[in-house]
């Protein structure tokens, strides 16, 4: 049973990862988990062999990562592809020295190229170039896929590969520039809204499509994928549709009960034109298939934000 398996969370203490080990520990599972800041560091294989090989994990869920929104992204192109290159290199090598039954692989839907103003399909995902302001980050989680592929071809080692949109929900960040649009509009309308402003500033013009998934749903289809026949080809994870940044902007100021004005700096990159999925084939493989509306979940993460982080 799988309940009977060891499971590590790798990057435990981080926005995912700690939605997963909430879970795990509700469900009763086995696990252990760590991080950068509890402790060990996956740049560094000696200590990341050594913490394999005291936990002895029969499972990863790899949610360890280096990234942040948009500005984030461009400021740090080096240390995101230096910190994400190495933590993937060892973990999935130390799996293999360890002998790990399966490894599911977490990769953000910005290593797609643009294709236009449509869905992306998995056959897409080597059809052309990234957008360059998610090029470093989106080709270090694209080579994540490929050493799976390498170690799953000589070694025999099981993966689930899963591209999943920006997540939201509790727990988020809620930063202008470590944050994705979502938590960091959340955080500037609040503000607006506490502080009686006359306008909040979105960056871009607000065209941009963009898909959601909250994050509790990630956490359920990562479960399943304890249990599921391995597969190594990446598949699509997503409630298979976008809104434009504008919208989501909108959606949020009415949650809040903002009455001000939303202005747009166009000075601000806007990022990939579209990144909404096809989620065709994920259907065929999953029960439990994200279902959270995302009115409702913009909902609980504003309260999330009011409860948690303004009280603070």
């Amino acid at each position: 049973m799988i309940k009977d398996k060891k499971i590590l969370v790798t990057g435990g203490s981080g926005f995912l990862g700690k939605r997963v080990i909430k879970r795990l520990k509700e469900e009763g599972y086995n696990f252990c988990s760590t991080s950068l800041s509890e402790g060990v560091d996956f740049r560094n294989y000696n200590q990341t062999i050594e913490y394999f090989k005291k936990e002895k994990p029969d499972i990863v869920i790899n949610c360890a990562t280096f990234i942040g929104g948009i500005k984030f992204g461009m400021d740090h192109r080096g240390e995101i592809y230096y910190n994400n290159t190495l933590i993937s290199n060892n973990l999935i090598e130390a799996s293999r020295e360890l002998k790990v039954e399966r490894f599911i692989n977490p990769i953000s839907n910005c290593s797609y190229p643009n294709v236009g103003d449509r869905k992306f399909k998995e056959e897409d995902w080597w059809q052309g170039e990234l957008d360059e302001s998610v090029m470093v980050y989106g080709m270090c989680r694209k080579m994540s896929w490929v050493q799976a592929y390498a170690y799953h071809k000589q070694y025999g080692m099981n993966f689930i590969n899963l591209i999943i949109p920006n997540m939201y929900g509790p727990g988020d960040h809620f930063e202008e520039v470590r944050s994705h649009a979502l938590g960091a509009l959340v955080m500037k309308i609040v503000k607006a809204k506490e502080e009686n402003l006359p306008e909040v500033t979105v960056w871009g013009t607000g065209s941009p499509v963009r898909e959601w998934l909250y994050i509790d749903d990630t956490v359920e289809i990562l479960l399943e994928s304890l249990e599921i026949e391995p597969f190594i080809e990446a598949i699509n994870i997503g409630v298979g549709k976008g809104v434009t940044i504008k919208e989501l902007a909108e959606t949020i100021k009415e949650q809040v009960g903002y009455e001000g004005n939303l202005t747009f700096d166009t000075e601000k990159p806007d990022g990939a034109p579209y990144k909404a999925m096809d989620i065709t084939k994920s259907k065929k493989i999953f029960k439990n298939l994200p279902n959270t509306e995302l009115d409702q979940g913009i909902k609980q993460t504003i309260e999330y934000y009011y409860k948690e982080v303004l009280k603070k």
